[in-house]
């Protein structure tokens, strides 16, 4: 016997309410985190916008130059004026020496520029401590593999459970068949998953930065595919 099928239309206005109220939130959410995204991935290069660059910047790093040199050439550049990101950088270049760190007056622009938020209070480094900003005028191999694993547990285990209530939500439209519904419901986990491993793909091999994007991509269209059925 064919099963008794409740529709979105059919079910009880609070229901309707409820369901839309989380749609509609986790809908601007999303949209949030993308512009997020543009401040943080797509500023590694320093232009606006998210480039093969940024993906590159962000997971394998620039190998041709240190942690501090390409942030302050690219997500930091407005965090600070041109003469002083020129004197850190001068600084890292001529090998990050402490006595200098005092002496050539970056010890003041660190405090005044960076400590506001690189206080230790964070997931941030804590540039009160020397040692730390030392170790950042070392060459930039991108993202570290523990600071990797970290967001990788936090995305798998948060963004499932927001796909999981609008899939549940999405099963019941009346748009779709049930062939192209599991199709819909199951494809934000698959490009959940090429997501994350692309970063660590990413980490090792710099030609992997356009799957990224890609993944992301087909993440954000089945997301909102389902949220604007639904």
């Amino acid at each position: 016997m064919p099963r008794e099928f409740s529709s979105l239309r059919q079910m009880d206005t609070p229901v309707k309410v409820l369901f839309t109220g989380y749609l509609s939130t986790v809908a601007v959410g999303y949209l949030v985190a993308l512009i997020q995204i543009l401040f943080t991935h797509g500023m590694a290069d320093g232009k606006f916008g998210l480039s093969i660059d940024d993906i590159v910047y962000s997971y394998y790093g620039n190998r041709s130059g240190t942690v501090l040199e390409t942030q302050l050439n690219g997500a930091m550049k407005e965090n600070a004026s041109e003469q002083e990101r020129f004197k850190i950088i001068q600084w890292v270049r001529d090998g990050a020496d402490k006595a200098d760190y005092v002496d050539d007056g970056i010890e003041p622009i660190i405090q005044q520029r960076c400590v506001m938020c690189h206080n230790g209070q964070s997931s941030l480094p804590n540039f009160n401590d020397f040692n730390v900003i030392k170790e950042l005028s070392r060459q930039d191999d991108g993202a570290t593999f523990s600071s990797l694993t970290r967001v990788s547990h936090i995305h798998l285990f948060g963004i499932s459970f927001i796909f999981m209530f609008v899939g549940l939500i999405f099963s019941f439209a009346e748009t779709s068949t049930t062939k192209y519904k599991c199709i819909a419901i199951g494809m934000p986990y698959v490009f959940l998953l090429v997501d994350i491993l692309s970063w660590w793909l990413t980490k090792l091999n710099p030609m992997f930065a356009w799957l990224v994007i890609l993944a992301g991509t087909g993440m954000a269209v089945s997301f909102f595919f389902m949220v604007g059925v639904s």
